[in-house]
């Protein structure tokens, strides 16, 4: 029998390696995070108001490997007049730490409504931006993201 070469060396101890660690990763994985008040806050932010579907377009990829740098992009429908523009959208998450990620203020010299940036996501979950308009309305769109690494987990339970 032939010494292994090189090449399967590595491969088989960086394999045995990872078991030895991989436990405690999988231990985090399982360990989903709780759901947060997000529907509260979301009422509390609308006043009870109707939220209604359509006119806002919120872009996050179905599937992330890595939670810490997650890009989000959100649009609405909106002409961004003097009487007829968005006056904030707001992003929400349904298992971070805190529901509200993020909120962008616009107004009618804005020139149109959109806004990007990179989010950290805890887990598997819904994401939902709802788009405030000049007229009082509320109007939303509703994304679902799987994320394979967790991001925001400060402490895990023993």
């Amino acid at each position: 029998m032939t010494p292994p070469s090189r090449r399967k060396f590595l491969v088989l101890s960086s394999g045995i390696a990872a078991t030895t660690v991989l436990p405690s990763t999988v231990r985090a994985q399982m360990v989903r995070t709780p759901l947060n008040n997000m529907p509260e806050v979301i009422r509390k932010l609308t006043g009870g108001k109707t939220i209604n579907k359509g006119k806002v377009r919120l872009d996050v990829p179905p599937l992330v490997e890595n939670g810490h740098l997650v890009p989000l992009s959100v649009s609405v429908d909106s002409p961004m007049t003097e009487a007829d523009h968005v006056r904030a959208i707001h992003v929400f998450t349904e298992r971070n730490p805190l529901p509200e990620m993020v909120t962008f203020r616009l107004g009618p010299r804005a020139g149109r409504a959109f806004a990007a940036t990179r989010v950290r996501m805890a887990d598997t979950q819904n994401v939902i931006a709802i788009a405030e308009l000049s007229d009082g309305s509320y109007w939303s769109d509703t994304a679902f993201l799987i994320v394979t690494l967790a991001a925001c987990l400060e402490e895990l339970p023993a």
